[in-house]
């Protein structure tokens, strides 16, 4: 079986090395012209650290990411909501991990190049094309500079993102993504530790949010961590037009973002003026995702990852289900020698779990519990239990994590 890969994204470099794994050969073909360490940070859950871990990753996993002891909530003002203990601290068999999505995405490369051959990761190669029969599926890519190539596999996988080719080739009609008004500016800055430099801080309320995390440590420069930021406000209202797709993650200066923020939300851990302002580059990105479909898999054509369910960046959850899409689609192509019906089975299975996630996003997911206490606060207050339970603090978050750990 031969299954060629369209996006070498997280999602698409997982799969592949699981397949690998599997003894199924796969090939990746990327857009992009060459490999960057492109992106800020992200947070990889335990039960896809755990996936990862089984294709023997962990080492370098522990090299370039910092794991995470405890999310903490907070108000706008820096009052406690709620502390949980997470990974190794929570009693899970595996850690989570604040990492540099590029870096990341640059492990996952090396390992595939190393694993598979670099003949079997193709860049420069724009999906513009496919056809099917009841034998094979064959997909026609262009370079940057028109050429045109065509590869013949077994299956396609779409792991081609937000803006999926693949997805737009079955469903020409969904429109723009589903913007919720929400503009998000992220950066990175060394900085001194926060709570043991190892804790992830969400604070604010519905109309601003602050989330910021360690991802690096660098033994030449022992006292400090990289500390990766994202300021979310509520710009417009939900449904509006989202900015171009080209304007998305373009550069924004430090006075836009202070404009915004600055004043309107304090936390004593954290002097955001000062990571904004150290901040070498920032990036400005509309928060975004899409309708579930009615269907991923088309015959011999699959998605996975933000091709299959883009969603909104809370809760952690988007590279994790990725990872859980890929550890899923590989153990149904290996149960079956009929790889349209391991295709179909895959869809049954992590469509639901997914769309589940989608819908949980829009409505705040876990961080819901920040939105519920500025809801209730109107007043301020001295203990969040006045106006929240524990129970029901627990019951948002532990719901949330209920669903996002499923994936068989």
């Amino acid at each position: 079986m031969i299954v060629l890969i369209a996006g070498g994204g997280i999602a698409g470099l997982t799969l592949a090395l699981m397949l690998h794994d599997a003894g199924i050969k796969a090939r990746v073909f990327e857009k992009a012209r060459s490999a960057r360490e492109l992106g800020l940070g992200i947070n990889l859950l335990p039960h896809a650290v755990a996936e990862l871990d089984r294709l023997g990753l962990s080492s370098q996993l522990e090299q370039i990411g910092v794991r995470t002891r405890q999310l903490v909530y907070k108000t706008a003002v820096g009052q406690d909501i709620l502390i949980q203990p997470r990974g190794l601290w929570a009693g899970l068999s595996h850690p989570q991990y604040s990492i540099h999505r590029g870096k990341l995405h640059m492990m996952l490369l090396d390992a595939v190049r190393s694993r598979l051959g670099p003949e079997n990761v193709l860049t420069d190669r724009e999906l513009v094309g496919l056809d099917q029969d009841s034998r094979a599926i064959s997909a026609e890519f262009m370079t940057h500079e028109g050429a045109h190539f065509l590869e013949k596999g077994d299956i396609l996988i779409g792991a081609d993102g937000i803006h999926s080719r693949v997805r737009t080739h079955f469903f020409p009609d969904q429109g723009h993504p589903f913007w919720n008004g929400v503009m998000m500016w992220r950066g990175a800055a060394w900085a001194r530790p926060f709570e043991g430099g190892d804790t992830m801080l969400i604070a604010g309320g519905m109309d601003r949010k602050l989330v910021i995390y360690p991802i690096a440590y660098d033994p030449a420069r022992p006292s400090e961590v990289l500390i990766n930021w994202v300021v979310n406000v509520k710009v417009a209202e939900a449904g509006a037009p989202p900015p171009e797709r080209n304007d998305w993650s373009r550069r924004a200066t430090v006075e836009k973002v202070l404009r915004h923020f600055e004043n309107r939300l304090s936390v004593p851990e954290i002097d955001i003026k000062y990571l904004v302002e150290a901040a070498p580059a920032i990036f400005e990105y509309p928060m975004c995702d899409r309708d579930g479909l009615p269907l991923w898999s088309h015959g011999r054509v699959t998605l996975i990852g933000d091709a299959a369910h883009p969603m909104y960046p809370v809760g952690s959850n988007g590279a994790s289900q990725a990872i859980l899409d890929a550890r899923c689609l590989t153990d149904k192509l290996v149960q079956t020698s009929d790889a349209v019906a391991a295709l179909s089975m895959y869809d049954a299975v992590r469509r639901p779990i997914t769309s589940e996630i989608v819908r949980m996003n829009r409505a705040g997911g876990p961080e819901r519990v920040i939105d519920l206490v500025q809801a209730r606060a109107t007043r301020g207050f001295r203990d969040v239990h006045d106006l929240v339970s524990e129970e029901e603090l627990q019951q948002i978050v532990g719901s949330y994590q209920k669903v996002s750990v499923s994936h068989q």
